[in-house]
């Protein structure tokens, strides 16, 4: 699923660009030279800071890194908390390489949540 998101993200930021690009052709053909020279000057100003907020934005998505996780024992929980043994994590921010084994038992009750193993969320 992560792919499919990324793939519609890079649609859909394409789409954009061509849209944006054909505005300000038409804009800058329509308009006087002076109003064209600051016209692209905050455009380019514009893309400027939005692509290094697009980059930076990214960046912190790529280094995920690796985790290894074994021999976690059991873990309990009550009342709507979280048991965890093994791995919990954002499913838009799983590591790179992930190494889950000999977990424990994850035991919850009175509402709560328990993983063994894997759960992204």
């Amino acid at each position: 699923m992560d792919d499919d998101v990324s793939v519609s993200v890079r649609r859909v930021v394409t789409i954009v660009l061509c849209l944006g690009f054909i505005v300000l052709v038409v804009v800058l053909l329509t308009t006087n030279h002076n109003e064209s020279t600051w016209i692209a000057t905050v455009v380019a100003a514009v893309a400027a800071v939005a692509s290094l907020i697009y980059d930076v934005a990214r960046s912190g998505a790529e280094t995920r890194g690796s985790v290894r996780v074994s021999k976690t024992g059991s873990a309990t929980v009550d009342a709507g908390g979280t048991a965890v043994s093994g791995y919990l994590g954002r499913a838009d921010a799983m590591p790179t390489s992930l190494d889950v084994s000999e977990t424990g038992d994850a035991r919850a009750s009175g509402g709560g949540d328990a993983v063994a193993g894997v759960d992204h969320r």
